[in-house]
């Protein structure tokens, strides 16, 4: 933080910072009334989808809290660094002996021409990162913010309460056991083994029977009732906070190749033939507004009037020195006489 870096080194540390804040970022606390407000009505059911909610609540988080950064911290910034490398380049190039003009106004006037481009490219720069996040904010992609259905899947998996996963676990477990020794018990009856082997294998397996509970029990608290238990709060939280997270991890993306694209490489690629278009174009309209011969000619008029001034001035003192030399001469004079 205390190293004095220029341009480049200057750019890439602030959008460092940047990654660094904005991916540290979590979501933002989420109230049961935000969820309640986002609930709404459908226009088919009287039903509640909980996942239009998650996603009304995730973008307008993501769109309070990522604006802010886009607008106030990043884009003001490079524009700062951007405008400090015209003086920081002409101090340098005095610096090294070599001055880029002797005439003060030529020098202003390629400063101000470069601070517009700066301006206006940062500008349309930050515009295009605005319609970015717009239509990140606007409508959620699930291809785009839910990269792999796994960590969903795990989440829901852990729905159902401990207790409850415990006791269907021991209830199919039972059934299982209870069927088993049904079939040994068939089995010392002269059962076949093949039949005893396929009784056995479809119907000690739980798992079928656990999942459809579980499901039913999710959907049951979730899709069929308006009624906003704890696990439909739980849903839309997990909802909001993946949906938050791509939304992040999108912007952090795009706003970045964003400003290396149209805002770092715009001043390699157009810079200096804007600046040869701009001073070409004022030196065949307006040379006086590059030389200033108008206000240069009234400064010299001026200086003609106050070194005339300074002149008189100057002769009158003369007057005076010689006439008190004359005097003193005199008096020399008188007294040797």
């Amino acid at each position: 933080a205390g190293m004095r870096l220029y341009g480049g080194a200057q750019y890439h540390r602030a959008m460092a910072e940047f990654r660094l804040v904005v991916g540290s970022i979590k979501c933002p606390p989420i109230t049961r009334e935000e969820i309640v407000n986002a609930c709404g009505v459908e226009d088919i059911h009287d039903g509640t989808n909980y996942s239009r909610t998650a996603c009304v609540i995730a973008v307008a988080k993501a769109c309070d809290t990522f604006e802010p950064f886009l607008h106030q911290q990043l884009s003001f910034r490079l524009l700062y660094i951007l405008k400090r490398l015209s003086p920081i380049s002409v101090f340098l190039l005095e610096k090294d002996g070599e001055h880029f003009s002797s005439h003060d106004v030529l020098v202003k006037r390629v400063q101000a021409a470069f601070n517009r481009f700066a301006e206006s490219t940062e500008q349309s720069c930050r515009e295009r990162c605005m319609e970015d996040l717009e239509s990140t904010t606007r409508y959620v992609t699930w291809s785009l913010h839910n990269k792999n259905r796994a960590g969903l899947r795990h989440f829901l998996d852990s729905f159902v309460a401990p207790e409850q996963l415990c006791a269907n676990t021991h209830t199919a477990h039972s059934a299982g056991l209870h069927e088993q020794s049904t079939g040994l018990n068939d089995s010392k009856q002269d059962r076949p083994k093949g039949e005893l082997k396929s009784s056995h294998t479809s119907d000690s397996n739980p798992s079928g029977g656990v999942s459809e509970t579980r499901l039913v029990d999710l959907l049951d608290n979730t899709l069929w009732n308006r009624r906003l238990a704890p696990s439909s709060e739980r849903l839309v939280y997990a909802l909001v906070h993946q949906i938050f997270h791509g939304i992040k991890e999108h912007f952090l993306v795009t706003t970045e190749l964003k400003f290396n694209c149209f805002l770092l490489m715009p001043i390699v690629d157009k810079l200096a033939a804007l600046l040869r278009e701009d001073l070409e174009s004022a030196f065949e309209d307006d040379l006086d507004s590059i030389f200033s011969v108008t206000e240069l000619r009234h400064s010299l008029g001026q200086k003609k009037r106050e070194l005339e001034i300074e002149l008189k001035q100057m002769k009158r003192l003369k007057e005076k020195f010689t006439e008190i030399n004359k005097k003193l001469n005199s008096l020399q004079v008188r007294q040797q006489a």
